[in-house]
């Protein structure tokens, strides 16, 4: 047995904080060593004497509060079995007086462990009351387990594949989220290689060796074997994990699918090549025309020219001029159409007349390479409500494609055929055929096939996707076929079917050919004199009087002057626009009920409606369409002869 001094000295120098307790219900503090006054902050004389739940009470308000339960019932266990009793982390909030006198409960987490001490009879004489507090341990312990849920949520939710790995990239050590890999591979050899495919396998090694040697994040795209035998492709980034002496010990990662990316900038990166063919087949097509402009240019400024060298120099350069006008049109017909901003006039008609109408456009290339056209129509009218002029283009640029692409001497086929609900029209060759993948995407923007070395078949792959448009805007549906390269295509439109027959009165308005008007004093306004020029000379000829001007000031003068009864103005004029010329056009008696007509490069709609807004009747792009304009200068001089002024 210890001598009392001994016992005391060793209990109140203990680093560990120890109280003495009666072995009753109360629980009565009959000694505190300093250590566990030191961590309380209690004063002894405070403590002795007084029971333990009454020293230190339990919070009321706090319902979760069951440490002093668990501490009765502890110590109840020591007192009933004579032995030991341990509650670890037991949650005993401690009393804590603030400042201000306010008494506030401070939540506290201790280890505590009973010892029964036993007196020379065998009875329990008091009981060794010790407790560490732990409450830093068990806020730690508590924050490890959230940041190891949140991340346990964060892998789970995320469609990244999350894994750790060895230190040399050996083995995987375990792998959470939507993953590619679903097991490990032969480990007599580099598991990654089993999901990668081996033209990857070089960039994949070099990047982990790299990584590895330089301790440093490990990033790469690369492709990876799917389960279903695919190919996909992956972002994988892995940060390396180290140890106190500065090795790896291992790395953390994620894969991120970026399949869909990869094939969106496949598809840019296709769309980008056809985009840079496009420009240089553009380029290409308008030099062509500009070559004979040029040379018959030169023939003209040479010498006094024979009539023949002036008329066939003029038809020159007016095919050339028309083609120009064409690959222009087709420019701003598919930027139109593919912006929704193209507007059909519809009317009833029969497809065999629009039909025709296909046929005379193309006839000259028909006939140039000797093709033979066979052309079956219904029996009874096949009717459609649409646009004629859009329509006959959609005809015309699949005979003309069809014409292209079919060697001299060629088969071509026009079968028109209606149902109930539908007419069907199918434009098939005998010509050089497609391959499956540009049968598929004929109709794409820029879709071309291969060309000759001569690049005689021309065209900037515009035309298959105008018809598309064009077609569906009329709610049809247009496909293409073709059984491989050399074995012909076939291009099948189909169109809504109407069953109504147009009456006598329209067949008879529709033919009717207004009749000739009387000329006019016209004043054409333009900068370029050349433009000017060769305008007024055009329209001399048709028997107008006409007036040139190259300033709107001019303009305005030699209108206050000559009262011209129609104003063709150029809308690029210096100084003042035409728009704004147009408006002092307009407030000028002498030429305030004048025919004025916007002449411009600009042809988008949003250009004819500013030209509306100006005041302008008429809207018409560079080149001019002399009919179109002829008709316009014959309609006013009509609607003026008859006292009803049309604009």
């Amino acid at each position: 047995m210890l001598p009392t001094t001994l016992f005391e000295a060793v209990f109140q120098h203990s680093p560990i904080g120890n109280y003495l307790l009666s072995p009753t219900p109360e629980a009565t503090i009959l000694a505190v060593n300093d250590a566990f006054l030191n961590a309380s902050g209690c004063r002894r004389e405070d403590l002795a004497g007084v029971s333990l739940f009454e020293a230190f009470p339990h919070d009321p308000d706090d319902p979760a509060d069951t440490g002093e339960s668990d501490l009765r019932k502890s110590l109840a266990r020591v007192v009933a079995t004579g032995r030991p009793d341990t509650l670890p982390a037991i949650r005993y909030p401690i009393r804590v007086q603030l400042p201000d006198g306010e008494v506030v409960f401070e939540e506290r987490y201790w280890d505590a462990v009973s010892t029964p001490i036993f007196g020379e009879d065998g009875k329990i004489l008091c009981i060794s009351h010790t407790t560490s507090d732990v409450t830093e341990k068990v806020r730690s312990a508590a924050a490890i387990r959230e940041s190891e849920t949140r991340f346990r949520a964060l892998t789970h939710a995320s469609a990244d594949v999350i894994y750790r790995m060895s230190p040399d990239w050996s083995e995987i050590r375990q792998l959470d989220g939507r993953g590619f890999i679903q097991d490990i591979a032969d480990p007599r050899s580099f598991w990654l290689d089993a999901y990668v495919p081996p033209q990857d396998q070089p960039r994949l090694h070099a990047a982990i060796a790299d990584a590895i040697r330089t301790k440093s994040i490990f990033e790469l795209e690369h492709r990876v074997l799917r389960v279903d035998g695919g190919e996909g492709w992956i972002l994988s980034r892995a940060v390396p994990m180290f140890r106190d002496d500065g090795e790896i010990d291992e790395w953390i990662g994620a894969a991120s699918d970026i399949s869909e990316r990869k094939l969106a900038e496949e598809k840019l990166k296709e769309l980008d090549r056809r985009k840079d063919e496009f420009l240089a087949m553009l380029a290409h097509e308008l030099r062509n025309p500009l070559a004979p402009i040029g040379a018959a240019a030169d023939l003209l400024q040479r010498g006094k020219p024979s009539e023949t060298m002036v008329r066939t120099t003029s038809q020159i350069i007016g095919r050339q001029v028309r083609h120009m006008t064409e690959l222009v049109d087709d420019l701003l017909d598919v930027s139109r159409v593919t912006r929704g901003l193209v507007e059909l006039d519809c009317a009833m008609l029969d497809i065999a007349q629009v039909a025709a109408d296909a046929i005379e456009q193309v006839s000259p290339l028909i006939e140039a390479r000797r093709h033979e056209l066979r052309v079956a129509l219904p029996s009874a009218p096949a009717l459609v409500r649409g646009d004629r002029k859009r329509l006959v283009q959609v005809l015309t640029n699949i005979l003309t494609n069809a014409a292209k692409y079919t060697r001299e001497d060629g088969r071509l086929g026009l079968d028109i055929a209606a149902d109930g609900q539908q007419i069907r029209i199918d434009v098939t060759d005998n010509g050089i055929g497609m391959a499956p993948e540009l049968a598929a995407r004929a109709f794409e923007l820029f879709a071309q096939a291969e060309r000759s070395a001569d690049r005689a078949s021309g065209g900037l792959g515009l035309g298959l996707a105008l018809v598309k448009n064009l077609v569906e805007l009329h709610g049809g549906t247009v496909a293409c076929e073709s059984p491989g390269p050399g074995q012909g295509s076939r291009f099948t439109v189909t169109l809504p079917r109407l069953a109504t027959l147009l009456s006598a009165e329209q067949e008879q308005a529709a033919d009717a050919e207004p009749a000739p008007a009387a000329p006019l004093r016209i004043l054409v306004v333009d900068d370029n004199e050349d433009a000017a020029a060769t305008l007024a000379m055009l329209l001399e000829a048709s028997g107008h009087e006409v007036l040139v001007e190259h300033s709107p000031a001019g303009a305005l003068a030699r209108a206050r002057d000559a009262k011209p009864q129609a104003c063709l103005l150029d809308l690029g004029l210096p100084d003042m626009d035409g728009a704004e010329l147009a408006r002092r056009l307009r407030a000028l008696p002498e030429t305030a009920q004048a025919l004025l007509v916007a002449v411009t490069g600009y042809g988008q709609d949003s250009d004819r409606a500013r030209a509306r807004e100006a005041g302008f009747d008429h809207h018409l792009v560079k080149p001019i369409d002399l009919d179109r304009l002829q008709a316009v200068l014959d309609a006013y001089a009509a609607s003026t002869a008859t006292g009803m002024r049309i604009r």
